[in-house]
């Protein structure tokens, strides 16, 4: 199943790969700001001589041709960092960029699929297939996969795989559970018109204040009373503005929120009660409501056969013990555009280590990663695409 070769390789090239998560993660870059790392993924794959091609506005597409004929898998790592300080600057490697960070772990992404990159090149002639790498831009606000997509980055491609290092796993520690595994993420945002005044005079009034609250507390019964509780949904109201002074009646309100769903009808149901509750409290109270309802990523579904790939790979590779099931998340990632054109399957790398303080929640200022766990993924990279082309 897995290549003894890229097993030899990995150790011979754990040290650059630190080196490469060191200097991205010193060199933080917003989503579709990435010019720098672009350009310094696309002089490496000139140095390993492997041809590639750049999107707009940032990102690479490249592409291992194999020796032999076969289909072609796709191995995704996403660039981008976020705005956000990092706190535990006594690291060799902290951010030079103040107020941006790497605090998800896309440094490590970039980096382990680099050297998946040329741990494949080196056996590219055994390959029976191609390995496309999906050097991908703009995760963190959900709009890279889809720019990538559209650029023809999922053409030709029979399988697509992606990791994400978890810390809130153990160290080296790999879960790919069959099924859903990130959920869809929408947007919505609920504006309120009622009539101002004066404080004192409220029955001239409609109040925006009451017609809002009255919204935030009862919109919540949609998920409890209308879902059924074995389909997973998140409703959140995370902004309210309403009201412009202490003594002032408040004529507009507007909430934004999100709405977090693993099946398309749930989706569905959420969307249209959302506007049913918001026009019904608005009418009960004399005003009127607008909805706008923005649906973000789908949600990512792991394709039975490529999961079970990937724990066999695991198996093989690190050993059964390192297997684990993470359950489903709220959390959302673009990876799922990937998997509306191909089967594939997204899997997550454990980084979190006590002894070494990198147990910190993503998007955390203290966020880090045991760096222990980068050969860990780069393997899995680079062992999936093997196995799965020479199956």
């Amino acid at each position: 199943m897995i290549n003894e070769k890229i097993k030899e390789l990995m150790g011979q090239y754990s040290d650059e790969l630190v080196e490469l998560r060191r200097k991205f993660h010193s060199e933080p870059e917003l989503s579709f700001e990435e010019v720098k790392t672009t350009q310094f993924v696309c002089d490496y794959l000139d140095q390993l001589g492997i041809a590639y091609r750049k999107t707009e506005p940032t990102g690479v597409i490249a592409e291992i041709k194999g020796g032999k004929p076969g289909e072609t898998v796709a191995l995704r790592g996403d660039m981008d960092a976020l705005s956000v300080k990092q706190l535990n600057t006594h690291v060799p490697y902290a951010s030079k960029i103040e107020g941006k960070m790497h605090a998800c772990g896309h440094d490590t992404h970039t980096a382990m699929l680099m050297i998946a990159a040329k741990a494949l090149n080196e056996v590219k002639e055994e390959l029976a297939g191609n390995v496309r790498l999906l050097f991908q831009p703009a995760e963190e606000i959900a709009q890279g996969a889809k720019a990538m997509v559209e650029q023809g980055a999922m053409e030709g491609v029979d399988n697509v795989f992606g990791i994400h290092i978890w810390s809130q796993a153990p160290t080296h520690h790999i879960s790919c559970t069959p099924g859903p595994s990130f959920a869809a993420a929408d947007i919505f945002k609920v504006r309120f018109k009622g009539k101002g005044g004066h404080g004192a005079i409220p029955e001239d009034c409609v109040d925006a204040v009451m017609v809002a609250s009255s919204f935030a507390m009862n919109v919540q019964a949609v998920v409890s009373r209308t879902i059924d509780p074995q389909s997973p949904a998140v409703l959140t109201i995370g902004k309210m503005e309403v009201g412009t002074r202490f003594n002032v009646i408040a004529e507009n309100a507007l909430l934004e929120g999100t709405v977090r769903t693993f099946h398309q009808d749930t989706r569905d149901h959420i969307e249209n009660s959302i506007t049913q509750f918001a026009e019904s409290i608005a009418t009960m109270y004399g005003a009127t409501a607008e909805v706008e309802y923005i649906r973000g990523t789908q949600p990512v579904i792991n394709d039975t056969e490529s999961a079970q790939l990937v724990q066999q790979v695991a198996t093989e590779a690190f050993g059964a013990e390192f297997l684990y099931d993470e359950k489903p998340t709220m959390g959302a990632e673009d990876f799922s555009f990937f998997l509306d054109k191909a089967p594939g399957c997204f899997a997550l790398v454990g980084s979190g280590n006590p002894e070494k303080d990198t147990e910190w929640s993503h998007h955390h200022g203290n966020f880090d990663i045991d760096e222990d766990a980068l050969a860990t993924g780069a393997e899995l990279y680079a062992q999936y695409a093997w196995a799965y082309l020479n199956k």
